[in-house]
């Protein structure tokens, strides 16, 4: 970097500091200058190797050249004349594709939204007025957004809700198996049914459940660590809602679009929901989200309960349409598990290398390391994943710990990497480990 670089990027920084509340917090202190596919470059021309894909949102990666031309082809037209105010054909074609696409061969509708929280929070609303109840359940180490009904719902105390309260009522959290954490005494098998015993008692003891609205599940727990549920368990949530009436939401902003494997992540657990809510990667970085579903639980609300000024923006909407097709053409579901099982074996030989790591998480290319003091106890080792993601982010890799208490490393790496990229970034992350 020159000198002049150099002073320009220090500059930048300090005016962060000055005018942009250290609430934003910034995993690295890097600027961009410019980004394609799994490569972000600085303003010195140092290349960094992406596996944070700014959290999720960048499975088809960055700057991809269909999605630029398209979203300068929309620019060109209009950006923004406000769905509510005047249709647009971005916004329609996009809601009859997600409707084509999610799980369920019922009748659908949807409607888009700005962010993640946003989707939510709307699914929330939708349930509510098509089932006339109120309370609604999340699980032990769930997220769903950073708005106040969406902290409530969200399971991790700090930094999410603490001093932000109070939040809104009716949010109960029920439990959510771990598999990694059982108890040593008892089997798998007997976990899950006593995983399933507590959920069914849990609307014994905390809510009725002809009081509930909805349980908004994530099929992996993204924030909470990239926690797997077992199959039988998901299902039995599913049959629950059913059997009372409840809307079951699959919240698919971190795991939709590819990233597990399948286009979304239900499909693992052979689980069709009611609504799903979308986001982060559905339009390759603008902001734009979505909830999805049955035409009759999307068709309760009247004319001008829903929507949003900037919601469903055109030019996110011509990204979106982009960003599906893309996913078919590059055959992004068979890559995400190419590209899970690369990074799971690495995670493997480097365990057989260092006792810290604990469990191997993976589903697609949603994989998470979880790491530990020893193997025998399993104490969440927060520091020795700081220590890995701050070297990485440090030479050349972005990486991203999660979970609940802050031990688990996740890979988030568009699903567009090349293989010379991805043997780049996991050199580094070796370096990091063995450091």
């Amino acid at each position: 970097m020159t000198t002049v670089e150099q002073a320009r990027d220090d500059i930048l920084r300090t005016k962060r500091n000055k005018y942009i509340p250290r609430g934003v917090s910034n995993g690295n202190v890097l600027i961009a200058d410019h980004a394609k596919g799994a490569i972000i470059t600085d303003h010195a021309q140092n290349e960094w190797i992406d596996f944070a894909g700014a959290i999720g949102t960048l499975n088809v990666g960055h700057s991809h050249p269909k999605i630029t031309e398209a979203v300068k082809a929309q620019v060109d037209k209009f950006l923004h004349p406000g769905f509510n105010v005047v249709m647009y054909e971005g916004y329609i074609q996009l809601a009859e594709r997600l409707c084509q696409l999610t799980p369920g061969s019922f009748d659908k509708q949807a409607i888009l939204f700005n962010s993640g929280a946003e989707a939510v929070e709307n699914a929330v609303k939708i349930a509510r007025k098509y089932t006339n109840r109120q309370a609604v359940v999340t699980f032990t180490r769930g997220f769903h957004g950073r708005t106040n009904l969406t902290m409530g719902m969200t399971s991790k105390v700090k930094p999410y809700k603490f001093g932000f309260g109070p939040f809104a009522p009716e949010i109960y959290q029920a439990p959510y198996p771990y598999l990694y954490h059982k108890p040593d005494m008892i089997s798998e098998s007997d976990y899950i049914d006593q995983q399933i015993e507590e959920f069914e008692e849990f609307f014994i003891s905390t809510v009725a459940p002809e009081t509930v609205a909805c349980v908004v599940m994530e099929p992996v727990q993204g924030e909470g660590g990239f926690i797997i549920p077992p199959k039988k368990f998901v299902q039995f949530v599913r049959a629950f809602c059913e059997k009372h009436g409840i809307v079951f939401v699959a919240d698919e902003i971190q795991t939709g679009f590819a990233r597990t494997g399948k286009l979304f992540a239900m499909e693992h657990f052979d689980v069709i929901p009611d609504l799903v809510t979308v986001s982060k990667s559905l339009a390759a970085g603008l902001p734009l989200s979505g909830v999805v579903g049955r035409k009759e639980i999307l068709h309760a609300a009247e004319p001008g309960e829903l929507g949003g000024t900037f919601a469903g923006n055109p030019v996110a909407c011509a990204a979106a349409l982009q960003v599906l097709d893309i996913i078919e053409e590059e055959k992004l579901v068979e890559k995400a598990e190419l590209l899970g099982k690369k990074l799971e074996d690495k995670l493997i030989t480097l365990s057989k290398e260092h006792a810290f790591i604990g469990d191997i998480r993976r589903l697609g290319a949603m994989v998470a390391v979880e790491l530990v003091t020893d193997q025998n106890s399993k104490f969440p080792n927060k520091t020795k994943a700081s220590e890995i993601v701050n070297y990485a982010n440090g030479h050349g890799l972005l990486l991203l710990s999660a979970g609940l208490k802050g031990n688990v490393i996740r890979f988030l790496a568009p699903l567009v990497i090349s293989d010379e990229e991805l043997a780049k970034g996991l050199t580094i992350l070796e370096q990091a480990f063995n450091q």
